[in-house]
């Protein structure tokens, strides 16, 4: 996910930058890396010895996921808007 991320962000840059773009292309880069952070998340989830603390790290990654899944649907619509 976050590859597709750096990739909209590349092709954006190809395309020459407007006030719309440069937007997209920061929502871009947050999402990249709450995915990046959702990775570490979950590495340190499986690993943890303490349920409970396995258990939160979970539902913070589960909510971190959905919020940058969302900041990618919404930059990916912004795209499509500025492109057309």
């Amino acid at each position: 996910m976050a590859g597709l991320c750096i990739m909209g962000v590349t092709l954006i840059y190809t395309m020459g930058k407007t006030v719309e773009e440069t937007v997209v292309n920061d929502v871009l880069v947050i999402c990249a890396m709450l995915f990046l952070l959702c990775t570490y998340l979950v590495f340190l989830a499986l690993r943890t010895t303490s349920p409970s603390v396995a258990t939160l790290l979970g539902r913070l990654t589960d909510a971190l996921f959905a919020a940058a899944l969302t900041g990618m649907v919404i930059a990916g619509f912004a795209m499509v808007y500025t492109v057309w």
